[in-house]
């Protein structure tokens, strides 16, 4: 099913989007890219106009591509009144200058594109933050030599966000925003680190759902939890993390978050300005990767979500596959994906799948979970509690001394209630 593409913005702007492919094999993956950059134009704002996958067969230092394919774009740009050109390809800065000037109209690449979008959804102040450090380090070398003004681009995509205000500010004073950013940062991931700390002091397992953008995430959390995460058919609906707590069926309650979703050419610098989503993904005792079954494509999906949590060092988590969206595609198996035991088929929104999937979460943290015998004094009412919220109790006996329990206990838990465990009777 086609995603319905609207405009998120009543100032529409006209673009061009570009896409290069170097050799016929790589075409198709183009292709696709090429798609998915007109979905993050439409997220932010923009009406695709026209769409152009070019062939590379020389690389241009000044341009990227060469001069007649310029000026063959630049007189469709004239034509169809084209206000912004995006490329589905890192500019370099001289590049991005020298573009602007032969197509008379703004040029941006797909980083700067993931960045506007990342700056109309930030919410959080820490987001916020992210953002205006990640533009600032993306703009830094855009300065140098000749006093650029982003302002005479006249706002719109590519400008918007927390930097803006600031559009033109030299190298100087860039760098000292970036290192006042950096130490607002600091504070703000040292302060939350104690908050971690604190909550990791409760017993209670923490699950986190990955994926790639718009599978699902925040539609599968809403109906989980009922946490009201925003949720639409735009690229990166979801740039704050949000987590709730989730009952299990077997009565072990848990931690859900929701992340940021994963992209093609997702660049290092967003995975790095957003790190406080990827944070909860790093501390999660198991992972969902939720994955979007009724568009094609999926195995490379898979595999730039698989590749990215490698890069985040994350790919030894325990995991389970989530296949989302089965009320939109009457073959809900994926083409070209292997199936494994495990693996779950849901439609977060019809609720379809949901009790299954719950009971594989039970079970996939059961395994990291041991049967321990505890005596529970009746003074330590508290402790007796925390089990029951965040153990599975399997057998309770009420005696003179206190409570002896049977309880299945995760092992990164265990030593919050070890003075209390016993030998079974």
């Amino acid at each position: 099913m086609e995603l319905q593409l609207r405009p998120c913005s009543n100032l529409v702007e006209k673009a061009l989007l570009v896409g290069l492919f170097r050799n016929r094999r790589e075409k198709f993956d183009h292709e696709n890219s090429l798609e998915e950059l007109k979905l993050l134009a439409f997220s932010a704002g923009a009406e695709v106009i026209l769409q152009r996958l070019c062939e590379l067969k020389e690389f241009h230092p000044a341009t990227l591509i060469g001069r007649g394919k310029v000026d063959e774009l630049a007189l469709e740009v004239k034509e169809l009144g084209i206000n912004i050109v995006i490329f589905d390809e890192d500019l370099t800065p001289t590049q991005n200058r020298n573009l602007e000037e032969m197509f008379g109209c703004k040029v941006i690449d797909r980083t700067g594109l993931i960045l506007d979008i990342f700056a109309r959804r930030a919410q959080s102040r820490e987001g916020k933050i992210q953002v205006e450090l990640a533009q600032l380090k993306y703009l830094l070398p855009r300065l140098a030599g000749h006093g650029h003004e982003l302002s005479r681009l006249g706002g719109g995509i590519g400008t918007r966000g927390p930097g803006e205000t600031q559009l033109e500010m030299d190298q100087r004073r860039v760098r000292n925003k970036i290192s006042l950013l950096t130490e607002d940062l600091v504070r703000l991931r040292a302060h939350r680190e104690i908050h971690r700390r604190k909550r990791e002091g409760v017993p209670i397992a923490t699950v986190s759902i990955v994926g790639y953008t718009n599978a699902g995430k925040s539609t599968l959390m809403n109906r989980l939890t009922g946490a009201g995460v925003p949720v639409a058919d735009q690229l990166f609906m979801t740039l704050d993390p949000t987590v709730r707590r989730l009952k299990l069926p077997s009565g072990r309650e848990i931690l859900l978050a929701d992340t940021v979703g994963f992209v093609r050419k997702l660049p290092h610098q967003l995975i790095e300005a957003f790190y406080a989503t990827f944070e909860e993904a790093g501390a999660s005792d198991l992972l969902l990767h939720l994955i979007d079954v009724s568009r094609s494509g999926a195995a490379e999906r898979i595999s730039v979500v698989e590749n990215v949590l490698r890069e985040l060092r994350l790919d030894d988590r325990p995991l389970l596959r989530v296949f989302n969206k089965t009320d939109q595609n009457s073959i809900p198996r994926p083409e070209g994906v292997e199936l494994v035991l495990g693996d779950q088929f849901i439609s977060a929104l019809q609720g379809d799948g949901l009790e299954a999937l719950l009971e594989a979460v039970d079970e996939k943290l059961a395994e990291s979970f041991q049967r321990v015998s505890f005596m529970i004094p009746h003074a330590d009412g508290a402790v007796l509690s925390q089990l029951y919220s965040h153990s599975r109790v399997l057998e309770r006996t009420d005696g003179r001394e206190g409570v002896l329990l049977q309880a299945e206990v995760s092992e990164k838990y265990f030593n919050k209630f070890k003075k209390f465990r016993t030998l079974p009777r």
